[in-house]
């Protein structure tokens, strides 16, 4: 190798070696730095870390849609509960919301029958009698529109729900015995809910 030659040589590695150390210089001022493999560690860490960040974010959401999904659907049964309770409340109000007023005329239904025993030996024809009878029929009706019904009680068998004992006496026969055999104030029920016990004296 002549002496050019190897001048030249020299003169191109330490060009080299010059275009290397600008370019680190490069690097550090730029902050950029040349990402060196890490045993054990896996490449583009960065870009996982942000994705596994989107699907907690994703997972987070989720969660609250089933919380608000949760808490609509309580609250919806809820409102259905209270639309039905209503509603029952209502329609139990209608049914009985008379039951006062009704059993107010209870005692006025007992005078006028009470009138017409007394008016038993009359005749048919008899205008006051007939008169009563009127009224009468006229209170029987109401009470089939308003649901009113008499207790049957005379001759039954002695129940505690419809009826009240005020005595006892002996049967006046044996196929009475435990039996009502006597009724001293007619009871009465209303949509089949009692608003007023029979009172009765039962056979022993």
């Amino acid at each position: 190798m002549t002496e050019d030659n190897l001048q030249i040589e020299q003169e191109m590695d330490q060009e080299e070696n010059m275009s290397g150390e600008n370019t680190q210089e490069e690097q550090a001022a730029t902050g950029e730095q040349k990402e060196q493999p890490v045993e054990g560690k896996p490449q583009k860490e960065h870009f996982k870390t942000k994705k596994e960040k989107y699907l907690e974010k994703i997972d987070e959401q989720g969660k609250v849609i089933e919380e608000m999904k949760d808490k609509h659907l309580r609250l919806q049964a809820e409102f259905d509960n209270f639309r039905k309770r209503t509603l029952k409340e209502k329609a139990d109000l209608i049914k009985s919301g008379g039951e006062w007023v009704l059993s107010m005329l209870l005692p006025v239904i007992d005078d006028f029958e009470r009138a017409l025993s007394s008016m038993k030996d009359l005749p048919d024809d008899d205008p006051t009698k007939t008169g009563f009878l009127l009224i009468h029929n006229k209170f029987k009706e109401f009470m089939k529109i308003n649901n009113l019904k008499e207790i049957d009680a005379l001759g039954q068998d002695f129940d505690v729900d419809i009826h009240y004992a005020l005595s006892k006496v002996s049967a006046p026969s044996k196929e009475l015995k435990g039996k009502i055999v006597d009724v001293i104030e007619k009871g009465y029920l209303l949509n089949d809910k009692v608003i007023r016990f029979s009172k009765v004296v039962i056979g022993e």
